[in-house]
């Protein structure tokens, strides 16, 4: 529960933001929930993998979708340019695999592993779709964790929590 807590208070800052990106994308909402996946909105995270930030940007695929990152400053940590550049990754994604549990697997597990997976099924003549595929844990798990983030955010009560609101206000100004 203190660690829920803790989340959902990081989030306060960024989540009116994110959402409102993600909702002039068309995208699903609890996108706008991944950061809680992958950093618990924390946007100093930094991984064993050395990805960074509240989207934990990989140094290669931060600089594909334009992250400048130098000794000075690393746009990964940005929140509104890393933003902008997962939400980019995630519809390229989306656009690829035409599924967004495929999408969200190749965000957490990349995308050649996702196609190597589907490449595999296909060979073998098994269904493609995520729950289908043979993939580490970790990713298997990325999904069901977004979903139990929704859920308790919707409704923290059912899971005896109790917290704090977010404001449906920006935090800051762009």
């Amino acid at each position: 529960p203190d660690y829920v807590a803790r989340m959902v208070d990081r989030s306060r800052r960024y989540l009116y933001y994110i959402v409102g990106e993600v909702q002039k994308r068309g995208m699903p909402t609890e996108v706008a929930l991944l950061p809680m996946i992958e950093s618990a909105y924390n946007p100093m995270a930094y991984s064993r993998s050395r990805a960074s930030g509240i989207w934990q940007f990989i140094p290669s695929t931060g600089k594909h979708f334009g992250l400048e990152q130098t000794w000075w400053l690393d746009e990964r940590r940005d929140v509104v340019a890393a933003t902008d550049g997962a939400l980019d990754y995630l519809q390229k994604l989306y656009a690829e695999f035409g599924d967004w549990y495929l999408a969200l697997a190749a965000y957490n597990w990349g995308e050649g592993s996702v196609r190597r997976a589907i490449a595999a099924n296909t060979k073998r003549g098994l269904p493609t779709n995520y729950e289908s595929l043979n993939m580490p844990a970790e990713t298997r798990q990325y999904v069901p964790k977004l979903q139990a983030v929704k859920n308790i955010i919707r409704a923290p009560e059912i899971f005896g929590l109790d917290l704090a609101d977010v404001p449906d206000a920006p935090y800051f100004a762009v």
